[in-house]
């Protein structure tokens, strides 16, 4: 999970969201509101609200448009979430199911981080380098 997350206002625009989501690569933004998770913004959702791929503007323009678009207009309320101390592999359970690709992290009502994809995979990727590291020194110490 990572804690240090950019978050978005219910009162910001998609303009920023789209400016944060580009420079910072990142493809999910936790709304905020008071410290509380009050929703989530997508790439997929900035796609829907940007109407460049449909009238074919240029990029200028398609910032101006979404200068006037506020985020909470766009966002995914009440998105599903994972409390800090849910087992990993109930987060990973939930996000399979639900198909999504992050999944907001609470603890007590408030946000503290966001579990993506990209966690999940490094997580299996050290699992995998462990088990491999395990699987060598079994393998050495084994009589022959």
């Amino acid at each position: 999970m990572e804690s240090d997350v950019v978050t978005l206002e219910l009162g910001d625009h998609l303009d920023l969201a789209d400016d944060l989501m580009r420079l910072g690569r990142i493809r999910h933004m936790p709304v905020v509101s008071h410290g509380c998770l009050a929703g989530i913004v997508s790439q997929r959702d900035l796609f829907r609200a940007g109407i460049s791929s449909v009238l074919e503007l240029r990029r200028a323009a398609e910032k101006e448009w979404m200068e006037k678009i506020r985020v909470e207009e766009v966002m995914t309320s009440d998105p599903v979430t994972v409390e800090i101390d849910a087992p990993l592999r109930h987060a990973v359970e939930v996000m399979m199911e639900k198909r999504i690709g992050c999944l907001p992290v609470v603890a007590d009502g408030k946000f503290v981080g966001l579990l993506s994809e990209s966690d999940c995979m490094r997580h299996l990727a050290r699992l995998l380098a462990l088990a491999e590291e395990k699987q060598a020194l079994l393998g050495d110490s084994q009589p022959s």
